[in-house]
């Protein structure tokens, strides 16, 4: 029985790696730049007052991303926000490999052409080191997540590392993954 090899990788490997390799004149081929990792974070600070909501969180989290994510802590307690140290206010996955790609292609072929008004994302959302990142403001935009069942509409983040040394090499690999920049 053959391995599984998602969609993206598939066009990374045959495709997009020998773009980028011709145009910016690459001689190793360890220099090409690659996907790295994909962070989602997700912040819920209504988690204060209502414990539930984390779990409600973490359950939608886990069936976006495939796998289980970690609850962020808070580090110092703040008594305006009745914020205690250790408190659960948020969660986050990390994720590398196959599921990686096969979250990125759900990404940008299914949720963000579902996003209300959408023109493409800012193509100047890097970081200077070739890492992207971009914010929903609701997690609905996901086929696994049902309407229904959902109680509150919450927000998370998306940065996509990658190994390239600049904006400009992340940009073209994330073009050669039809990343829909706004122009």
């Amino acid at each position: 029985m053959a391995a599984y090899r998602p969609r993206l990788r598939e066009v990374y490997e045959s495709e997009v790696r020998a773009n980028l390799q011709k145009e910016f004149n690459f001689t190793n081929v360890m220099e090409i730049p690659r996907l790295d990792k994909i962070v989602i974070n997700m912040g819920v600070g209504e988690a204060v007052g209502d414990s539930k909501k984390i779990k409600k969180a973490v359950e939608e989290m886990t069936k976006i991303s495939g796998q289980k994510p970690v609850m962020a802590m808070a580090k110092k307690s703040v008594a305006t926000f009745k914020l205690r140290e250790g408190m659960a206010i948020g969660c986050k996955v990390t994720l590398r490999g196959n599921r990686m790609y096969e979250f990125l292609d759900r990404l940008i072929q299914i949720a963000l052409p579902r996003v209300r008004d959408f023109r493409g994302v800012k193509p100047t959302s890097f970081d200077g080191r070739g890492n992207y990142a971009l914010g929903l403001k609701e997690q609905l935009v996901f086929p696994e997540i049902a309407y229904d069942d959902v109680d509150d509409t919450r927000g998370m983040d998306i940065i996509i590392c990658t190994t390239a040394k600049t904006d400009d090499e992340a940009r073209s690999l994330l073009t050669g993954f039809q990343m829909p920049f706004h122009k």
